[in-house]
């Protein structure tokens, strides 16, 4: 999107608060809780550039959702919680706001209390609380995609893939080196609960943020000497954990990457360095899909993208914010057909994304076919299915090296409600039905 016109529809935005925040009957609005400065800038810049791109494709080849125009504006978060939190505080004023989509732990555990109070969803794709895909207990969250443990589980079962099965596992040693955060904290209970189950020893490593400092944990994990390192990492401790790997000897076809270590911004830096670097991925990468070239075509060739750097089309952070562009639009869609088409409240929007279901057929539809797979999302599991692939770097770009795999759902889904049920029991809330969630609030 030209920097005009993002002041346009940011000055929109800003008139529409001054006039109290009254919803208009053909737009629906977006607050952007974006970092496109600081260490983390070029997940930021990647992901929103690319929700900003679908939903300007919207805007621009449908003319909307069913005629309801798309709109937003950016609020720069750098990242940091307390700006998150101010952001929120002053985008929330909107009467017609869709959904909140933060991409940050950190932001999105501040919200929680108030998105729910607000009754207007707070997505947290491929990131966030574990057990808020138990939606009976969390309604306004969605870690749409991916959870942290789901995360967990796909990586232990591709590493084991490799060694031969999941029997193949006991007696090796797994090094975990986590980002020193809410989000890379989140893991280390399953990770203990998967060793004890197959056998393994894991080593679970702290990096303090940013990250750019790591030859402390890279001599300790010299001294473990693992089988595997998983990089749970985020920004530049990507990068740099790669080039102290390679100077410390560590054989990088295993170190296998989160998926918030899987970008393009994460191996170009390192080099040669991360030539053979694994990682686990929700969404393919490469601009070949229709959707992609649809967006090419109808946004970027009529000087409206949102990307300065026209190479980073179909980057893996571009194409997250398209694939979480397309979750949003269709969850608006799929209410639509229930309330109408016209804006919609955020509960109603809930209500969208609590029967957000797009099958592989679906998804071909929308252009998207082998871009990402599917999902399946009920009012009780706010994820999806969690299906997820691994791709390889060769230097130059992403290569996918496995086929869809699954999580194991019979080991996590106990672990997620005895968390979330300990939550709700804490926090004196209630255990929703099928039939609380069809009920809306207009």
């Amino acid at each position: 999107m030209s920097f005009l016109k993002r002041i346009t529809i940011t000055a929109l935005a800003v008139a529409t608060l001054a006039a109290g925040g009254a919803a208009r009957a053909d737009e629906q609005y977006f607050p952007l809780q974006s970092y496109r400065v600081g260490p983390y800038a070029a997940g930021g810049t990647g992901f929103f550039g690319g929700f900003i791109d679908y939903m300007t494709l919207i805007n621009t080849r449908d003319g909307g959702v069913n005629g309801v125009k798309l709109v937003w504006d950016e609020c720069e978060t750098e990242y940091a919680v307390e700006k998150g939190v101010e952001c929120y505080q002053r985008q929330k004023s909107h009467a017609d706001t869709a959904a909140w989509n933060p991409l940050s732990v950190g932001i999105a555990y501040a919200m929680i209390d108030g998105v729910t109070a607000d009754k207007v969803p707070l997505i947290t794709v491929n990131h966030g609380r574990t057990d808020t895909t138990d939606g009976r207990v969390f309604p306004y969250v969605f870690p749409l995609l991916l959870n942290p443990y789901s995360e967990t589980s796909g990586i232990v079962n591709y590493i084991a893939s490799k060694e031969g099965g999941l029997e193949s596992l006991k007696g090796k040693k797994i090094v975990v080196l986590y980002h020193g955060s809410p989000y890379g904290k989140e893991t280390i209970p399953i990770y203990d609960l998967l060793a004890e189950k197959y056998g393994f020893t894991v080593v679970q490593i702290e990096v303090p943020h940013p990250g750019n400092e790591q030859g402390a944990q890279w001599l300790q994990i010299r001294r473990e000497a693992p089988d595997y390192v998983v990089l749970r990492g985020w920004g530049v401790m990507n990068p740099v954990a790669l080039t102290t790997a390679q100077r410390n000897g560590f054989p990088v076809d295993h170190i296998i990457g989160n998926v918030w270590s899987n970008s393009e911004e994460d191996a170009l830096p390192a080099g040669d360095a991360a030539i053979g670097y694994t990682a686990i991925t929700t969404q393919a990468s490469g601009n070949q899909y229709p959707v992609l070239q649809e967006i090419i075509k109808t946004v970027y060739d009529a000087g409206q993208g949102n990307l300065s750097d026209k190479s980073r089309i179909g980057s893996v952070y571009h194409n997250l914010g398209i694939v979480n562009g397309i979750l949003n639009v269709e969850a608006i869609r799929i209410a639509q057909a229930k309330f109408g088409n016209r804006t919609l409240t955020g509960d109603e929007v809930r209500w969208g994304f609590e029967h957000l279901q797009l099958s592989p057929e679906r998804v071909k539809e929308l252009g998207a076919e082998n871009l990402f797979h599917s999902i399946n999302v009920t009012y009780d599991n706010h994820e999806g299915e969690g299906y997820v692939t691994f791709q390889q770097w060769d230097g130059k770009k992403w290569n996918v090296v496995s086929d869809w795999i699954a999580p194991d759902w019979a080991l996590l889904r106990p672990i997620i409600t005895k968390s979330s049920e300990a939550y709700a029991a804490e926090k004196g809330l209630p255990i929703r039905t099928s039939e609380d969630a069809d009920k809306v609030t207009q």
